[in-house]
Parts: structure tokens; C-alpha cells; sequence
């Protein structure tokens, strides 16, 4: 085999395919069918089982990197194989490798595989573009931006696969059943990883489906991707719309929302992973919001990548969540209170305080109050600075009193989470507030644009 010592022995994972000797260690965690597949072929020759899996991969690219050498002489049988404890152990001690990709094909399809190295990636962590046959994969990983950037004048149809190991998938459909030589052209920035604060926004242009009055002066936003787009903006970060405006590109952030407050009760109007909607507040003075109300159905608008550092992590074993918003700074609150009151189990307690000018600025407020009625933790409070004297209810600004009243823990010591957005001088004067009343910057979240 090859002259190496007892240690490298226990600690590698040796596999020869076509008299080739390769250390598959380093692979194990990424492999799709898992460590047990890879053990068949444990210190043995893998060349059969690796052609009844494999026969169309082309294994000298897909597995240049773990190349040991060439077998000299026959394989003896394995005396006894590392355990899988060891295996992993050693693996976890190693440091973070840097993402790569790779690619195979079929008569039909064209497979690029993108080796993250991080677990907890998920659809919303990949954002694919094919556009003026440029094909872009730009996959978030934590604060990095891996890119895959390249010319083919092919027409692609994909899809987008995340595995639980970090593994991203992405099936490109071949219009013609001919062999790819090469996936294309390198453009700039192609196999790059990035600090996504030193990425530029990247836009597509989204078509307008719909548009609906919530309130007097808000409207709900219904665009729809490209086909040839994958872009699922995550929870609590921001995409920003853009139009050209008497010749000049003006643009404006804005947060997504989910199409209704109760969407998991309710049959999606449209499939989710087509279709970005935004609440938007139309003044009638403004730049921007009176030319995008003046948009017909049918029109486009160019919408970028997400960006925001808001970490989903923040909701591990979170106990108590309390959100402060003032107006349309009610948008990044809907998908966190869909989110946290489905999949956060330690959640004990959920509430809102909204401040508005008067009932009739109050956002979806049915649906609000339906949800606290579906939902025993789930609080709302509506807080208005100029109501009619029929108002029963809160009022005034945000203030020590209103809110040394509303956060409450369930527990003395609970883990606790604030959210809070509105106009400027409200989450300042927010976030001060809060500090007096000695929360800790950690327990504290303020979205700005």
C-alpha cells in the first residue's frame, strides 16, 4: 500500500479507487449518503461500489484533492477500522476550510455541488441568478459571501437543494442532451469568498402581481421573481427597490413580510419561494413611494440581495419576547412573530407594542388581535399619539412608564429578547430607555435602514 505510520493509520480513512489510493476523511461529514457508505469501502478497493453509485461522476475532479497515490500492490483485507467517534473527533479538531465547489453531469442535467463546511445552511443561505447569460451562486456563509460567477450562453431552468452537512445542489436542466466540456466563462469575482460588507448589491428585476389596500395610506406589495431566480429573503433582514425616476436610480430598504400574519393556517395565495411581499407606507409628497403606487400590474422593479445581520440564533432557548414598533417599522416584527411562535418551543411569552398616530394608521390590526386570540402567549398592545376621544386604549409616546409596565419577564432571570423599529428618534429614544431600565445590549435588537 503506502509507507505510512501507525499513527496517520488510526487517523485516516483510506479508499482506493482505480488502483488510485485516496484519504476520504476530510469528506466524511459533506458525503450525501453518510459515513456509513464511505466505511463499505474502508482500507478495500471501492472501484465497483463506487461505479454502482457513481459511474457518471467523473471521480479524478470530484476527488483530486483527497489523492494520497497509486496502489502498487494488492489490498490484504482491513484488520479493524477506526471508530466513527475517533473519525469525528478527529474531524472537529481540525480547523474551517475554506468553501469550494464542484460539478458533474448527466445526459440531462448539469449538477454544481458547493462544499460550505457549515452546518445549519438552509435555501435561504443560496441566492441564484441566471441572467444575459451570466449564471451568479452567491451562498451566504455566516458573515461571507462564497461566489460562483460565470458566463454560459446555455438556457438554464434550475433548482436548489441545502443539505443538512452544508452541501448546496444546484440542478441546472440542459436545453440540448450534449456534454458540457466546462460549466463556462469565469467572471469577476468567480470562486470568491468575501466579507458580505464588501459585496455590492446585486438586483433583479421582479414584476408586479398585485397591490392591495391594508390602511388608508398602506398598501401590501405582491412582486414576483424571475424564473430564473432563487432568492428567499431571510428573517428580519432588508432588500432594497429600486427605480429610475426622471433618468436618475433612486432606491429605497425595505423588509418583507409574509402575505398574511396567519399564513400557516391559511392555503398561500401564491407559492412562497416565487413571490416577495412588502407593506409600504405611500406619501404623497415623497420621491419614491408615489412612483412605485403609480406602477401598474404587470410593471417591474429592480430588487436586490438581503442584507442585515439579524441572526435567528438569537431565538435559541429565548423565553420572553418582547417587539416595540411605530408605524411601518411593524414590517420586520411579522415574520419574527410567525417565526418565533412556530418554532421556538422555550417561547413562553410573546408581545407587541404598537405605537400609531390613530386607529385608522393601525396595520392589519383583525388579524393582529386574531392572533393573540389563536395564540394564549401572544400579547398585543396598540399605543396611539393621536387618538379620538372614543379611544380607550394607550396612548402617548414611547416612555419609561409604558414600558417599565409592558416588559415584564415571565421569570425573574428568563432569557429575554426586545426588537425594536420606527422612525429614527423613536428607536433612539427607544434604545435609551431601555438601557435605563437595564436591559443589556444583548437582549437588545434595533433594526435601522
Amino acid at each position: 500500500m503506502m509507507n505510512r505510520n501507525a499513527a496517520e493509520k488510526e487517523r485516516e480513512l483510506l479508499k482506493m479507487t482505480y488502483r488510485l489510493v485516496y484519504n476520504v476523511s476530510p469528506y466524511m461529514e459533506y458525503h450525501p449518503g453518510g459515513e456509513d457508505e464511505l466505511m463499505r469501502a474502508a482500507g478495500s478497493d471501492g472501484t465497483d461500489l463506487f461505479d454502482q453509485v457513481h459511474r457518471w461522476v467523473n471521480y479524478e475532479s470530484m476527488l483530486k484533492e483527497c489523492l494520497v497515490g497509486k496502489m502498487a500492490v494488492k489490498l490484504a483485507a482491513p484488520q479493524g477500522m477506526l471508530p466513527k467517534s475517533q473519525v469525528t473527533d478527529t474531524l472537529a479538531k481540525e480547523g474551517p476550510v475554506s468553501p469550494s465547489y464542484d460539478w458533474f453531469q448527466t445526459d440531462s442535467i448539469v449538477t454544481i455541488i458547493i462544499y460550505t463546511k457549515q452546518k445549519g445552511m438552509n435555501l435561504d443561505s443560496v441566492i441564484v441568478d441566471y441572467q444575459d447569460v451570466s449564471f451568479r451562486a452567491e451562498t451566504i456563509i455566516k458573515d461571507y459571501s462564497y461566489l460562483i460567477h460565470m458566463v454560459n450562453p446555455m438556457e438554464l431552468i434550475f433548482s436548489v437543494r441545502v443539505a443538512n452537512v452544508g452541501k448546496v445542489e444546484i440542478d441546472l436542466k440542459k436545453k440540448e442532451h450534449t456534454s458540457w466540456k466546462h460549466l463556462g466563462r469565469a467572471l469577476e469575482n468567480h470562486n470568491s469568498l468575501t466579507p458580505r460588507k464588501d459585496t455590492g448589491l446585486y438586483y433583479r428585476k421582479c414584476q408586479l402581481i398585485s397591490k392591495q389596500d391594508v390602511t388608508h395610506d398602506t398598501k401590501l406589495f405582491c412582486l414576483m421573481l424571475p424564473p430564473s431566480s432563487h432568492l428567499q429573503v431571510p428573517i428580519g433582514q432588508h432588500v432594497y427597490l429600486k427605480l429610475t425616476i426622471a433618468g436618475t436610480e433612486i432606491v429605497k430598504p425595505y423588509t418583507p413580510v409574509s402575505h398574511s400574519l396567519l399564513s400557516e393556517l391559511m392555503a398561500p395565495l401564491l407559492p412562497n419561494n416565487k413571490y416577495i411581499y412588502f407593506l409600504i407606507k405611500i406619501y404623497p409628497a415623497g420621491l419614491f413611494t408615489p412612483e412605485l403606487d403609480h406602477l401598474q400590474i404587470g410593471d417591474f422593479v429592480s430588487v436586490s440581495s438581503p442584507e442585515g445581520n439579524f441572526k435567528i440564533s438569537q431565538f435559541q432557548e429565548l423565553e420572553d419576547l418582547f417587539l416595540l414598533a411605530a408605524g411601518t417599522g411593524f414590517t420586520p416584527m411579522v415574520k419574527i412573530l410567525n417565526y418565533a411562535l412556530t418554532n421556538v418551543p422555550s417561547l413562553r411569552k410573546v408581545k407587541l407594542m404598537f405605537f400609531n398616530k390613530t386607529e385608522d394608521d393601525i396595520i392589519w390590526r383583525s388579524q393582529l388581535e386574531n392572533l393573540a386570540f389563536k395564540d394564549k402567549r401572544y400579547e398585543v398592545e396598540f399605543v396611539l399619539s393621536a387618538p379620538t376621544s372614543e379611544w380607550s386604549g394607550k396612548q402617548g409616546h414611547i416612555s419609561p412608564a409604558l414600558l417599565s409596565e409592558f416588559l415584564k419577564r415571565s421569570l425573574d432571570k428568563s432569557k429575554v429578547l426586545i426588537c425594536i423599529c420606527g422612525p429614527t428618534p423613536f428607536t433612539e429614544q427607544g434604545i435609551r430607555l431601555l438601557h435605563d431600565l437595564s436591559f443589556s445590549k444583548d437582549e437588545i435588537y434595533s433594526f435601522t435602514a
